[in-house]
């Protein structure tokens, strides 16, 4: 039996087949999609694929939600900070392949140090890609790892890295936090940064509230469950030019509605309902908002008493990311060649990375 197409390098990727009921549709329906980020995206050109009639609705007037970018008056972009496209990411780079199969828009970073106010600085450069040599490339190059303090971790604890399934291991550690989990691995303090604050900003995570199972997760798929390596690829170009322009286009020619700059203030059975009173008419809606704008529209549906009850408790419990703000800066002359072009940081307070975005975006270059 042929072996399906592998993603990417890694010979051990499974491919899980959508739920039955995942093949194209028979009949008509329409799904109106709320949030124009990845979520909804996604959602969109999934359902359109398989005959669904969408509508997807955006408050702002860019699609891209946390990684939207958008165009100033001088001609200039701005954009919601730095994003990372891993060569884990199977599902997301899938999508970006729908108008670009060859992911021609994605090019590589060579390298991102993360640098500690102490002057010690981790490299993720030319570290093997293949598990178990890739988290052992790094600890034998890592500062922040000594015999002596590996000597202490607690052996039973790290192997819990090892044995991870999917989507067990996330209730398996329900009512830890990632902070106790490392007291438990007794995990070198130098280190510590790196597994706990790092990870926890990438997703947009309070390093206090971060989970002891989101921690395990991301480990194990960064380190120990993927032979893609540790670097990753980011567009040549501002979000909005290299990624979601193309995206909608081949929305539009799918035939979805993309609605930009309208704002859904009730959802319901019928559909969505705009602010202007318009409603979406809808056998179905996707909520693919942040969490603060779901909580506001689940509080507006029906009965509480409902069999919707469960679903409206569990978005009420949600919680927003903390902010955070990106500063862009144009100076009058090339940021120094030493220089990388992705530098993260920890300990420096507020500060996360800092990107020298001309090395690779073409609106930043030019």
């Amino acid at each position: 039996m042929k072996r399906p197409a592998l993603p990417g390098r890694d010979r051990r990727a499974v491919h899980h087949p959508g739920p039955s009921g995942a093949e194209r549709l028979r009949g008509e329906a329409k799904v109106v999609v709320v949030g124009g980020g990845i979520a909804g995206l996604s959602a969109a050109t999934i359902l359109a694929e398989r005959g669904v009639r969408v509508t997807l609705v955006e408050a702002s007037p860019r699609l891209g939600g946390r990684v939207a970018a958008w165009p100033l008056e001088d001609g200039r972009t701005m954009s919601r900070g730095f994003h990372a496209f891993f060569r884990q990411y199977y599902n997301l780079r899938a999508v970006l392949r729908r108008p670009d199969p060859d992911l021609a828009r994605l090019i590589p970073i060579r390298d991102y140090p993360l640098q500690r106010p102490d002057g010690m600085r981790d490299s993720f450069n030319n570290i093997p890609r293949t598990p178990p040599f890739s988290v052992m490339g790094f600890v034998a190059r890592s500062p922040s790892f000594t015999l002596a303090s590996l000597a202490k971790v607690d052996v039973p604890t790290a192997l819990e890295l090892l044995r991870v399934r999917f989507p067990d291991t996330y209730s398996h550690y329900d009512g830890e936090s990632a902070a106790a989990f490392l007291d438990r691995l007794r995990f070198p303090a130098d280190a510590r940064d790196l597994a706990l604050e790092v990870f926890a900003r990438s997703f947009f995570a309070d390093p206090n509230d971060f989970a002891a199972g989101e921690l395990v997760a991301m480990f194990h798929t960064y380190f120990m469950g993927s032979a893609e390596g540790l670097l990753f690829d980011v567009p040549d170009d501002d979000y909005d030019t290299a990624l979601w322009q193309p995206l909608g286009h081949y929305l539009a020619r799918l035939g979805v509605e993309v609605r930009t700059g309208v704002r859904v203030s009730t959802i319901g059975p019928t559909g969505a309902r705009t602010d202007h009173g318009e409603l979406i008419a809808a056998d179905a809606v996707v909520l693919a908002t942040d969490p603060r704008a779901a909580r506001s529209l689940v509080a507006g549906i029906g009965d509480p008493s409902g069999p919707m009850d469960a679903f409206t408790r569990r978005v009420a419990e949600t919680v927003n990311a903390p902010p955070f703000a990106v500063v862009r800066l144009w100076l009058d002359a090339l940021v120094a060649p030493q220089r990388p072009a992705f530098l993260g940081t920890s300990g420096y307070g507020a500060l996360d990375n800092v990107s020298v975005l001309e090395r690779f975006e073409a609106g930043a270059a030019a």
